[in-house]
């Protein structure tokens, strides 16, 4: 918490927090538009309590937070069953991450239906930064007074259900990124250089595509046996099947035919990023003969004055991927029409040139003179459930305070990925047949 303030009280010396984002921001992103400069400062708002909560779950940190008798004490106990100062990095971080949820649920809350950026509520949204600190901050500071009792075991049931819906955003973000991509260098092969292109797309698909599966094979021989786990055994058969047909379906002659630029760029990225699901799904498998990654702390029943080690290589990996998600959300427009209205933002084609002062400079503008260029509340949506993933990766979607035990792995988080999974594999798919289903209909 102590690291909290004082990354706030750096940023509270800007004699722009009181001002506009682009003020915040003009002088290292000189040519943003005001709503991708809102966008980013909010989104920074999110990475520092990503920050934050990560450094509270470092050993040293994690063990000086024991020592804090108000928040966490040998004689508080979590569910009734067990000692908070066993798993106070856990506890921490569900604070940190409770805090930044709330602060970005109120904020959508309060920017619902707001069409005009003559809205008061727009000016809300676009300035008034320190006093955002303040809010934030004072959420932060109530939240460790928290009485500990149920309340990490029912706030882990709203991150599950904001994880399931994040993964379901980054799926649609890769989808996204994903044609943008093989287009782009589609559209450069027919401009000049068509072996060079072909060749970089050919390679690109190639390399994820065996990244794929040397990560299939990895899971088979460390997440199974041969006469046990066959739940883990099902899962990755299943999404290897999955990944096989969207990879068939995507170069089909009618689907090229309605959608020229899909391909096996785009089924490649798919299918490393439902494998990445995957990996993550059977590290949290419950059982440590089928699941070698289950940190130590799950099966031990006895408390310990000794901090956890919460860091594992699917966290890493997908602390990566939020905070690459995070500002695609805040940086990035679709080119596709049908993903900014399921994103509820501008689109991002076409764009005007960015004005030039007299001294030839080019400087942030106001692109929302007249509406706004994208769903304040919906955004503030996408950070909230952010806010949630995040506090799941962070502890490993591992439930408190269970059968006696410090944490346990549930079956619940394993299913809760691997659903996620499907879902993302049914809407790719969708993506490829929808133009074939629905013929009458425009696909940008």
């Amino acid at each position: 918490m102590g690291a909290c303030l004082g990354v706030c009280s750096l940023l509270s010396c800007a004699s722009c927090l009181c001002g506009t984002a682009p003020c915040l921001l003009c002088a290292c992103c000189p040519s943003t538009k005001s709503s991708t400069a809102t966008r980013l400062t909010f989104s920074i708002f999110l990475l520092l309590g990503t920050l934050v909560a990560c450094i509270m779950i470092i050993p040293g940190v994690e063990a000086g937070l024991q020592k804090i008798p108000w928040f966490c004490s040998t004689s508080t106990t979590i569910a009734g069953s067990v000692q908070c100062d066993s798993i106070v990095g856990h506890e921490a971080v569900y604070r940190m991450c409770f805090a930044l949820a709330a602060f970005f649920f109120l904020f959508m809350l309060i920017m619902i239906c707001v069409q005009s950026s003559r809205d008061p509520r727009a000016y809300v949204q676009n300035g008034f930064w320190f006093f955002k600190f303040l809010i934030l901050v004072g959420i932060t500071v109530g939240a460790f007074f928290i009485p500990h009792g149920t309340f990490t075991t029912v706030w882990y049931y709203f991150g599950m259900v904001g994880g399931f819906i994040f993964i379901i955003i980054q799926l649609i973000l890769i989808i996204d990124l994903a044609h943008s991509w093989s287009q782009s260098w589609l559209n450069l092969a027919e401009d000049g250089n068509t072996k060079c292109w072909y060749a970089a797309l050919l390679i690109c698909t190639f390399l994820l595509y065996a990244a794929s599966i040397t990560a299939i094979v990895f899971l088979y021989i460390y997440y199974t046996k041969p006469d046990n786990c066959t739940p883990n055994k099902v899962f990755i058969s299943l999404n290897l099947i999955f990944c096989v047909i969207v990879s068939i379906v995507s170069i089909l002659p009618k689907v090229q035919d309605a959608q020229p630029h899909s391909g096996l760029l785009q089924a490649s990225v798919i299918t490393l990023y439902t494998m990445f699901v995957t990996w993550s799904a059977m590290a949290n498998v419950p059982e440590q003969v089928c699941n070698p990654t289950l940190l130590a702390i799950v099966n031990n029943s006895t408390s310990s004055n000794t901090p956890a080690q919460w860091w594992d290589a699917p966290s890493i990996v997908g602390l990566v991927i939020f905070i690459l998600c995070t500002l695609f959300i805040s940086l990035r427009s679709s080119n596709n029409t049908q993903v900014n209205k399921l994103m509820q933002t501008e689109d991002g084609s076409g764009e005007s040139g960015v004005p030039i002062t007299e001294d030839g400079m080019h400087r942030a503008y106001d692109n929302e003179e007249d509406s706004v260029s994208y769903s304040y509340s919906f955004f503030h949506f996408c950070l909230f459930i952010a806010s949630l993933y995040i506090m799941m990766t962070l502890t490993n979607w591992y439930l408190p305070g269970q059968s006696g035990q410090p944490l346990t792995s549930p079956w619940s988080a394993v299913w809760v990925k691997i659903a996620s999974s499907w879902v993302g594999l049914l809407l790719y798919l969708w993506t490829l047949i929808a133009p074939l289903v629905l013929s009458d209909r425009e696909f940008n």
